[in-house]
């Protein structure tokens, strides 16, 4: 699976699995938003090596991909095109008759999408999330400056998008995250921030916790910045989560 369709825009996609077994789980790992100049071209580069990883040692199925506006894939980005890029994800590894169940890991914007998705969709059965903003509004304070950074990023190549960029700004900022964790079903939910996070505060996964309940594992990491990705001990908290998934 080298690419997924999403309302007919080609996404650049990794799939793994382990050999030999007729069917195995699935996770969807999801990225986050792009930082810096030209970002967008390089963000998801470090995620196919670490689907491998999961499929090698955690023996699931799994699939991650670059949402549209990034890496490979066509198109622009926008909170509703990127939520829709998940559900895509989601039924190419439904669909898979060699995988039995869909689960999400989510790192930074990833992981607010993820929470979205598993309030909105029973398919999913469990969620990873990474330093997941609790809301987006901080991002938007000011529109213009957003919508030139995301240009700079490189997530909005088509001139003339978005066609209105109010509309496309109050998207993201009506992006009810806390309370899509009050909707998501009782169902595994391993929660992970660093308490050095520099970009979205600590604090944010306290209310997402406070939120869904008692289905949430709550795993604050010493020191642990931003970028989880990197981080060994939040990757060993994953692969540690998914050993104790029911199949």
């Amino acid at each position: 699976m080298e690419e997924i369709v999403s309302e007919g825009l080609r996404l650049g996609a990794h799939f793994a699995r382990p050999p030999g077994v007729n069917r195995v789980p699935g996770l969807l790992v999801l990225p986050g938003f792009p930082r810096g100049p030209g970002g967008a071209a390089t963000v998801g580069n470090t995620y196919a090596s670490l689907v491998d990883r999961i499929a090698h040692e955690a023996g699931w199925a799994a699939l991650t991909f670059t949402f549209r506006g990034t890496g490979t894939s066509e198109g622009d980005f926008s909170i509703e095109g990127w939520l829709a890029d998940v559900r895509a994800a989601i039924d190419a590894l439904d669909a898979r008759t060699d995988v039995v169940g869909v689960r999400i890991a989510g790192f930074r914007l990833g992981g607010t999408l993820a929470i979205v998705s598993a309030a909105h969709d029973e398919r999913v059965r469990g969620i990873a999330t990474f330093a997941a903003p609790a809301s987006l509004r901080t991002w938007v304070r000011d529109p213009d400056w957003f919508l030139e950074y995301a240009r700079r990023t490189g997530v909005l190549r088509t001139a003339g998008f978005p066609p209105s960029p109010a509309a496309w700004i109050r998207a993201i900022a009506n992006l009810d995250v806390v309370e899509a964790a009050r909707r998501i079903p009782p169902r595994p939910w391993l929660l992970v921030h660093g308490t050095a996070d520099e970009v979205v505060p600590v604090d944010d996964a306290h209310r997402l916790a406070q939120a869904a309940g008692d289905c949430v594992e709550l795993r604050l990491v010493p020191n642990g910045a931003h970028r989880l990705r990197h981080d060994p001990r939040a990757l060993a908290a994953l692969l540690g989560w998914l050993d104790r998934q029911e199949p």
